[in-house]
């Protein structure tokens, strides 16, 4: 008897794909809508809208960042082909910056800064989560290519320096409130402002590092833009 064909859906680089292209568009609508939303409010309220940007997106801001943390896991188990260190390094600067600097601290969420890092990130989200959503189905355009291997290039320094002003705009309130500093055994302690002002030279190396290796990875990526151009 011969051997009964599985239908191309239920092959695992399908079931991959069709995976993938819903985690992509789940992201990219969460993304989308934060974008959308800051940017409707700013041009209806004006700077008004900036003060209250996180208790108008913050919930989903920290959904769509807590389900970015998948994509260690996809690297890790090879469902994506990305480099696990510089995305991790990304990854862990929003999660601290997020959850760490700027929930913690009530006092900060009303700064202007988190108004504009919010739209730094979410504005490089939504080009590489819509490049990464139509790859995955075998569909490229040339002009997205370019803009999700150029855009980080302005944009990724630019959200490193406002997630350092958000840490130094914190650091007066973990200093008089005292978050997340404690008393350990044998008389150590932990001052968190401590903590968080070694942070800020890290953040600053990991951009390096991160530049780097995104660079290397554009100038790969867009060499073989002639060559596809022809063969079209």
């Amino acid at each position: 008897m011969g051997s009964t064909a599985h239908p191309a859906w239920l092959q695992p680089r399908y079931r991959r794909n069709i995976y993938l292209f819903i985690y992509y568009l789940i992201q990219f609508c969460g993304h989308s809508w934060i974008f959308t939303n800051m940017t409707v409010r700013f041009f209806s309220f004006g700077k008004d809208s900036m003060v209250d940007t996180f208790y108008a997106i913050g919930l989903v801001m920290r959904l769509c960042q807590s389900v970015s943390l998948l994509e260690l896991l996809h690297i890790c188990v090879g469902i994506e082909s990305n480099h696990l260190l510089p995305r991790f390094l990304q990854l862990t600067e929003r999660i601290i910056i997020l959850f760490v600097v700027i929930t913690s601290q009530e006092e900060v969420q009303g700064k202007y800064v988190v108004c504009v890092l919010f739209f730094f990130w979410n504005l490089l989200d939504m080009v590489r989560y819509t490049y990464s959503m139509l790859s995955v189905i075998g569909i490229s355009y040339a002009i997205l290519t370019w803009l999700s291997q150029t855009l980080w290039m302005p944009v990724y320094p630019l959200c490193v320096l406002a997630e350092a002003f958000a840490v130094y705009q914190s650091l007066p309130y973990f200093e008089s409130f005292g978050t997340y500093s404690t008393t350990l055994p044998f008389d150590l302690s932990i001052y968190f402002p401590y903590v968080l002002k070694i942070y800020l030279m890290m953040l600053f190396i990991g951009m390096y590092f991160t530049y780097s290796h995104l660079y290397s990875e554009r100038s790969d990526m867009l060499r073989v833009f002639p060559i596809k151009k022809r063969k079209i």
